[in-house]
């Protein structure tokens, strides 16, 4: 009776699309908008707010441990977008092959990692690379007679092992997005390209690449606020939020070291207001220079 006379008097489709508004409102725009107002104040241990207006963000400008971590963030993602897009996508190319064996059993691998905790691949991950002579990667390099590396010290091999736990842990995840996009390339374009004498190739970047271009845009997408709001793995690969010389530091890093570490809340807000500033303006270009709002004719 109530769902009749609902859609009797025209405000059931209000009343049932009202949880979602009080859900966005809730969990959304209110902590957004306390952020916002906090990244304005000086808020001191007892919780005392003074509004200082622009200070937090003018002393960011300046703030060189900031910027490193804004740095590695940047060169974080960038690496994961070079190495998470066209590799998950070349393995899902060669997986949805009908005539490759054991499809399943890869498919199935290769997203196994996804299902670990990254707690406990971070301390895998960490072992592998410390700097004993038994970790694992070390007695690897002595099999070809190379001195051990101190991997998690030196700028450039943290980040060899850094993006080896994220290769890892996401490779699969990607490959599936992949793979559900060519579910939906009907078979007959590829036959007809094949009677026309197209070679693999021409197959893939005539037909594969621009029909996947959809799925590409939203791993593109996720990839770049997955890149730069990385903090655990981080966290876990250096055991602690305080690597040498800042070389893991990431910007959810240094958001963690100002508000929680140091009760810097009002400073620690204005870091998390840049980082969404700064995801949000990275993949608003790219979805431009992607077409997505392009008018179709």
């Amino acid at each position: 009776m109530l769902k009749r006379f609902l859609y009797s008097q025209k405000v059931a489709p209000y009343v049932f699309v009202l949880p979602f508004i009080l859900v966005f409102l809730i969990f959304w725009v209110y902590p957004l908008g306390s952020s916002v107002t906090m990244s304005f104040q000086k808020i001191t241990l007892g919780q005392e707010t003074e509004w200082i207006g622009l200070d937090n963000y003018t002393k960011l400008l300046g703030d060189k441990i900031f910027l490193k971590a804004m740095m590695n963030s940047a060169v974080y993602m960038i690496c994961t977008l070079l190495i998470l897009i066209p590799l998950p996508m070349l393995l899902a190319v060669l997986i949805n092959n009908k005539f490759m064996w054991g499809r399943e059993f890869f498919k199935s691998s290769l997203f196994f990692p996804a299902l670990t905790s990254v707690v406990v691949a971070g301390t895998v991950f960490r072992l592998m690379f410390g700097e004993m002579d038994g970790s694992l990667i070390n007695s690897f390099l002595g099999w070809f007679g190379i001195e051990p590396v101190k991997f998690l010290k030196g700028q450039v091999t943290g980040f060899i092992a850094l993006l080896a736990l994220a290769t890892w842990r996401w490779l699969g995840v990607n490959m599936l997005y992949f793979l559900s996009g060519l579910k939906n390339i009907p078979d007959d374009y590829y036959e007809a390209a094949s009677i026309d004498g197209a070679s693999a190739w021409q197959k893939f970047r005539m037909i594969t690449m621009p029909l996947l271009k959809p799925t590409t845009i939203y791993v593109l997408t996720i990839s770049i606020y997955a890149g730069l709001a990385m903090f655990i793995e981080s966290l876990m690969l250096w055991n602690g939020n305080n690597s040498p010389k800042n070389i893991g530091l990431t910007i959810v890093g240094y958001l963690y070291r100002q508000g929680i570490e140091k009760s810097n809340l009002g400073y620690a807000a204005a870091v998390g207001i840049v980082l969404l500033v700064l995801a949000m303006t990275i993949n608003m270009i790219q979805l431009a220079f992607s077409g997505l709002f392009k008018k179709e004719d």
